[in-house]
């Protein structure tokens, strides 16, 4: 279902590589799909950063792909910021490079991307955008906070089922020097392979 260079990145991700100490942290995260999927009931994740640029979008983009790619349906997947700023374009080319396909569908400050990650699903519609965004869900949801800034700085989000901490290094520390793109791809696959493990843990 899935574009098959994105399937064929999936499949090469290795959970063995998740230490002990990640797995705990992410076991939250996999508690609650569970049960929503045990109760038949629509999954709402939303990723939560501070700016909605860099590593919220990766979480957002790969977990919507990946559960998609493990057969979980009613998934429905969303990003959010404390501050509205853009979707990095490296961040979106980071993607695109590991199989998505991606389209500019309105540029400006804050561009607005279609990504997509098989032929015949809709695609995630990426753009920056806060917390309170009438785009994003208003009750029923994991909030997952992928920086600590976020997660320090919002000590209540409203409509909130549960709150879970999976914080990730930024990759903005490499802006501008050569270990660019390798900083990148590096979060993006690390992303990734967290996705993979927990979707692959889901119990239909």
């Amino acid at each position: 279902m899935l574009y098959l260079k994105l399937t064929e990145k999936i499949e090469g991700l290795d959970i063995a590589l998740i230490s002990e100490e990640r797995k705990n942290k992410l076991q939250l995260l996999i508690d609650f799909i569970q049960v929503k999927v045990n109760q038949k009931e629509i999954v709402n994740l939303n990723f939560i950063c501070t700016h909605n640029s860099r590593r919220s979008h990766l979480s957002q983009v790969w977990a919507q792909a990946i559960g998609t790619y493990y057969g979980i349906n009613n998934l429905f997947c969303y990003s959010a910021g404390t501050e509205a700023t853009a979707l990095f374009p490296i961040a979106a080319k980071t993607l695109e490079n590991s199989g998505f396909k991606i389209e500019t569908l309105s540029e400006g400050e804050n561009p607005v991307y279609s990504i997509k990650y098989a032929n015949n699903l809709h695609p995630i519609i990426g753009f920056s955008k806060t917390i309170n965004s009438d785009f994003n869900p208003k009750n029923n949801f994991a909030a997952i906070m992928t920086c600590s800034s976020a997660d320090e700085g919002c000590p209540f989000i409203a409509g909130t089922e549960k709150r879970i901490s999976i914080t990730y290094e930024d990759p903005k520390v490499a802006d501008g020097t050569p270990y660019q793109i390798e900083k990148y791809e590096e979060r993006s696959s690390q992303i990734a392979l967290e996705m993979k493990f927990v979707f692959s843990q889901i119990k239909s």
